[in-house]
This record gives C-alpha cells, structure tokens and sequence, in this order.
C-alpha cells in the first residue's frame, strides 16, 4: 500500500508558458491553473491527503505587468464566488495565508467568508497562499513572538507562524521544471520531501500527482536519526498493526444467552 503524505504543498508554477504556448494571454494561463486546482484538491482528497498548500500569489508578484495582477485579481474574486460553495459541500476548510495589508476591503471580507463558512469541514484543508513570502512569514511570527514577552525558542516561534493550525508538510511539490522553491514555506519545508514535476501547472494531472506521491513514498524519512534507528523505530508499529489485523480477522464466538 503506498504510503500517502499527510501534508502536500505545491507551488503551482507554469501558467504563463502554458498560455505562451497557445498564443494566449498570460492570464488564460492562470484561468486553467484554477481548473488545474480544482481537479488537484477533489484527487488529493480522494487519495486520503488532509492538508494541501498551494502557492497563489507570492509577495514577489506585485512586481509584474500591471495587465496581469489586475487580471490575476479578477480571477481571485471570480473564483471566491463561484468554487466556496462547491468545495463546502465536498467538505473542503479553506484557509488563507498570507499579508492581507494591500488586499482590498472587499477581498479581505470574501477571504474571512470563505474560511468562515468552510471552518467545520474536515475531509481536506486548503490552504491558499495569497500576497505570501516565506521570509515576510518568519519576521511576522518574529514581531508577534516578541510581542508577546514568550522566551524566544523554535517551538515558540512556530507558534506564530502563518501555517501554524497544520502539521508541516511531508511533501512540497513544484510545477514547471524549475528547480527552486522561490521563497514558499521556508521555515515550515526543513523536513520535507521535495518532487519537481516538468508538467506545467495546468497539465498537471492525477497521474502526475500520483507519480509526485510514489515519489515521496520511496524516500526514506531519517528526521536526522540513522537508517537504523528509522527502521527498529519502525518495528514496533509494524508489529502492533499486524497483531490487530489478526485479531480483527479471527471471528468471534457468539454469545451464549440463558
């Protein structure tokens, strides 16, 4: 049985060369990359993932063409009202992460609706990273961990940072062919598996994904022990596992009434 991530992360890239491809508008690209989430979330959820992490809009993508970020916020509130209603009913919680400070009012109450309305469900977390940096995420945790007069300790701090409500990922994932993880979740992807797909983000697929998954349940997972402590570690919850699997399968003695 292959092993499943609890946690996947993914920084979705390939939008625009996907429409540069087809001789279309940059923005083209980034409306696929939306059908691309949809179908990524329902095969994650599917597979038994709980978390998924996606990589939006980073700190970084202000600095683009103008046509574009307007374009790309568009696309964000076409979405807000049009797939909440869907993913809530498919149980899927919905969280935003990121620096909300240069987000509209309008987009600040539809990302508070959104998680607002889905903060019940508990199939699959979507975390959505939007106006996010890894760095902006480890000074933000720094100012609130400061500011709260705590001794200043790594499990502290992590306290504070802005994926604090999931357990870190066990995979991250990155589209495109890239080689990089350009400034997505760095304090929270010091233990995780890293899978680099050539696929574009929009031709990225539920084979795609289970090749990222069989990927990652292939490695071993030390956490800075030696394979050998990994694997007498792992002896004990093996065995305990199988001993319920028998005992499960022996058919029980039916009860003697009076």
């Amino acid at each position: 049985m292959t092993r499943i991530p609890h946690h996947i992360a993914i920084v979705m890239d390939g939008n625009g060369r996907w429409a540069k491809k087809r001789f279309l508008p940059r923005v083209a690209g980034h409306r696929q990359g939306v059908e691309s989430l949809r179908r990524c979330v329902s095969a994650c959820a599917a597979r038994g993932v709980k978390v998924l992490t996606v990589f939006a809009f980073s700190s970084e993508n202000w600095n683009r063409p103008q046509d574009e970020v307007s374009g790309l916020m568009e696309l964000l509130a076409s979405a807000l009202a049009r797939e909440v209603k869907p993913l809530k009913d498919s149980g899927v919680r919905i969280c935003f992460v990121g620096d909300r400070s240069r987000m509209g009012e309008k987009m600040r109450a539809g990302f508070a609706q959104a998680e607002a309305d889905t903060q019940h469900n508990t199939r699959i977390t979507l975390n959505v990273c939007f106006n996010y940096g890894g760095r902006w995420d480890i000074a933000q945790a720094a100012i609130k961990l400061l500011a709260s007069g705590e001794p200043v300790t790594e499990t502290a701090l992590g306290r504070h940072m802005a994926l604090a409500h999931v357990a870190d990922p066990d995979l991250v994932i990155r589209t495109g062919g890239e080689y990089r993880i350009s400034n997505f979740l760095l304090w929270q992807s010091a233990y995780s598996e890293l899978h680099f797909s050539p696929a574009l983000w929009p031709d990225f697929d539920e084979a795609a994904l289970d090749a990222a998954i069989a990927d990652y349940a292939s490695r071993e997972r030390r956490f800075g022990q030696t394979s050998e402590q990994v694997l007498a570690d792992a002896a004990p919850a093996a065995l305990s596992s199988a001993s319920s699997s028998a005992q499960s399968s022996v058919p029980q003695a039916a009860s003697i009434r009076p």
